[in-house]
């Protein structure tokens, strides 16, 4: 961590945390609930690390009034969350679950009682059960029925919510869910999982045109990035480097500002119909971006199916999950998005940055985590230093507010400013949710 003054960040700069629905929440049969793909995941054998699921999870659904107050406490001015679309439509389409909806109510009117803006997510990747059972995102049909699901949801919340995000990180979506099977629903397409691309992007564009019409807050998407880095000189390697680009950061974000698909992916297009382009790049006010750490690539061995290999970037201290702990890579990637979309791009927020440690109570129970304290420092200076060279940042959520349900990982990753025992339930805030709480409050 630098010993220098961390620098000013001007006034407005939004200052928040992010958490998503199945990761805190519990409650997974209550009030009308209907089960999503992870529910499905989780309860089935070997697919998540340490045997658990997300039927608890932080009780969310329960504490909720305790998870405020600590935002509170915090001094964040906005509150990531996502909503539920199993508690919304638990059939996925049909009748409306207003109790459903009745949870988030209580949830914005107790943020916006604490002034705390709420920022709501509408698809964190928890799927209702019976869309999947229908096609899921290989189904064209899914992007209407998001929309409708996006309609009336704002048609409840859309006079409070102060910025809506559509998508959740629709690459992790498409690739770990769809491509290598390592998240629900836990398909293994690679490269046959473009139609999950395409809807996805589809529903995005759908819901945009649904929110114009109950809301007058600002729309954003959020996308996961990651700036790649060749691990050889060779041509081969910098063909494999472009390839990746493509793939994972520009693939979400081309579409979205008016260019089309990326050429050179190999992609089966036919999905794409007339017109499905311009409903994507329908005008967003915000631009999403979440960053945990650049990627490594060479050319792939001969006979593999995709043309990259990834390879583990060296030099960096780790995190918990043994991604490489690197700023500079939030600094590249920001300055990369300025060059590349130019007057084309919206103002960014950082809607997602963070670590995941080994955090454990000391004999007196506190719990102190000196590294994720350096991350956040690390990362806050690249985000500053991006903005000095005038790339539009105008707000920085860390992820997380809880240490939560990790998807695959289950609760063997720990990401929170605070510490939940998930035998109890007792929160406990960490060290570094007082370093941000003092930063966040500076004069």
């Amino acid at each position: 961590m630098s010993t220098a003054a961390m620098p000013e960040f001007p006034a407005g700069f939004r200052w928040g945390v992010s958490t998503s629905a199945y990761q805190i929440e519990g409650g997974v049969d209550e009030n009308g609930r209907g089960a999503s793909i992870w529910d499905t995941f989780a309860h089935s054998p070997g697919r998540i690390a340490d045997g658990s699921t997300g039927d608890v999870a932080c009780d969310h659904y329960h504490r909720h009034a305790e998870d405020v107050a600590l935002l509170a406490g915090l001094g964040v001015s906005a509150y990531r969350f996502s909503i539920a679309w199993p508690r919304v439509r638990p059939a996925g389409d049909g009748p409306v679950n207003a109790r459903g909806l009745d949870f988030y109510d209580r949830l914005v009117d107790d943020l916006l009682a604490h002034d705390v803006d709420p920022v709501a997510t509408l698809f964190h990747w928890d799927l209702p059960q019976s869309r999947q059972d229908a096609g899921g995102w290989l189904a064209r049909d899914t992007a209407h029925r998001f929309a409708e699901y996006a309609d009336a949801t704002a048609a409840r919340l859309g006079d409070r919510v102060k910025l809506w995000i559509t998508l959740n990180e629709p690459f992790i979506h498409m690739s770990l869910g769809h491509g290598t099977g390592e998240h629900a629903p836990g398909r293994t397409l690679l490269f046959d999982a473009f139609p999950v691309a395409h809807h996805q992007l589809l529903a995005h564009g759908l819901a945009v045109a649904a929110l114009r019409t109950r809301t007058t807050s600002p729309i954003a998407i959020a996308n996961n990035y990651s700036p790649v880095r060749a691990a050889g000189d060779s041509d081969a390697d910098r063909t494999a480097v472009a390839a990746y680009e493509a793939l994972h950061n520009r693939l979400f974000t081309d579409p979205l500002l008016g260019r089309g698909y990326p050429d050179g992916l190999g992609f089966d297009t036919a999905v794409v119909r007339a017109g499905d382009l311009d409903v994507i790049a329908a005008p967003i006010d915000v631009l999403g971006v979440n960053y945990y750490n650049p990627t490594g690539v060479r050319a792939p061995q001969e006979g593999s199916p995709l043309p990259f290999e990834l390879v583990p970037l060296q030099g960096y201290p780790r995190t918990a999950f043994d991604w490489p702990v690197a700023p500079d890579g939030l600094h590249e990637l920001l300055g990369w998005l300025h060059r590349t979309y130019a007057d084309d791009l919206p103002p960014i927020q950082v809607t997602e940055s963070g670590c995941a440690y080994d955090d454990a109570p000391d004999a007196d129970g506190r719990v102190h985590d000196p590294q994720r304290i350096a991350y956040l420092d690390g990362h806050l200076r690249a985000v500053r230093a991006a903005m000095d060279e005038g790339v539009d940042v105008t707000g920085y959520f860390v992820w997380s507010l809880l240490d939560n349900w990790e998807w695959a990982e289950g609760f063997t990753k720990r990401f929170g400013l605070v510490h939940v025992d998930f035998d109890t339930q007792v929160r406990t805030p960490k060290s570094s949710y007082a370093w941000l709480r003092d930063l966040i409050a500076r004069p």
